[in-house]
């Protein structure tokens, strides 16, 4: 087993190598306007640390969300392609499943917030770091204060609202590593993932225009 991994649900452009056991090579770069450019690089970088041609590789991960629409599209898209020109499985990892995993909270449940503009967060409850509990949900912050009461939360949304997630925690963004070794663990355990497809939540912040005119050639 040999998988690629990559993430561009948050503002993190994140790729790892993981061979079954171990992950073996990892990058990754914090930029949110940038995915589109960066993400190839990231992954001919991380193949070159590995030593391993793209040709190796026997199956892609990939971070499903939830996550604005432009960033998310850019890794769902490159996987696909990848998996379609290689001929290999490509595998969907809810992006917040990923924070999870790299978290270490402490006994007990926790939570995982990531940004989602607006004033809101992408959060989920989980028991302990493999096991969520319900699905991701987007929200205001303070919409949630009570059902996250007393609970430490991990990521970027949990940072940026302190008054609703006073134990915020990293990490801040999601790795691929631990998307890698999380998948690589469930599918040695005969485990069945989720389909590449994206966990928007939300319509994209781009709109057509109300009275929006079709102009039709005569």
């Amino acid at each position: 087993m040999l998988l690629l991994a990559l993430d561009t649900a948050t503002p993190a452009v994140t790729v790892a190598l993981h061979d079954g056991r171990d992950v073996v090579a990892s990058f990754s770069q914090v930029d949110a306007r940038r995915h589109g450019e960066l993400l190839l690089p990231a992954v001919d970088r991380v193949l070159a640390d590995a030593g391993v041609k793209l040709d190796a590789v026997t199956g892609i991960v990939v971070g499903t969300g939830p996550g604005p629409y432009t960033g998310l599209r850019v890794g769902l898209m490159t996987a696909d392609t990848f998996g379609l020109a290689l001929g290999i499985p490509v595998h969907g990892m809810c992006t917040l499943d990923g924070l999870a995993y790299a978290a270490d909270p402490g006994e007990g449940p926790f939570v995982v917030a990531t940004d989602a503009r607006r004033k809101e967060v992408y959060w989920a409850r989980y028991e302990n770091s493999r096991t969520r509990t319900g699905e991701p949900a987007v929200d205001r912050p303070a919409d949630i204060a009570e059902q996250v009461k007393g609970l430490p939360a991990v990521g970027a949304g949990a940072l940026l609202y302190p008054d609703t997630f006073p134990d915020a925690r990293e990490p801040e963004y999601v790795s691929a590593a631990a998307l890698a070794s999380l998948a690589a663990e469930r599918i040695e355990a005969g485990e069945e993932l989720l389909a590449p497809r994206p966990l928007y939540l939300r319509r994209p912040d781009a709109q057509v225009p109300k009275n929006y005119k079709v102009v039709t050639p005569k």
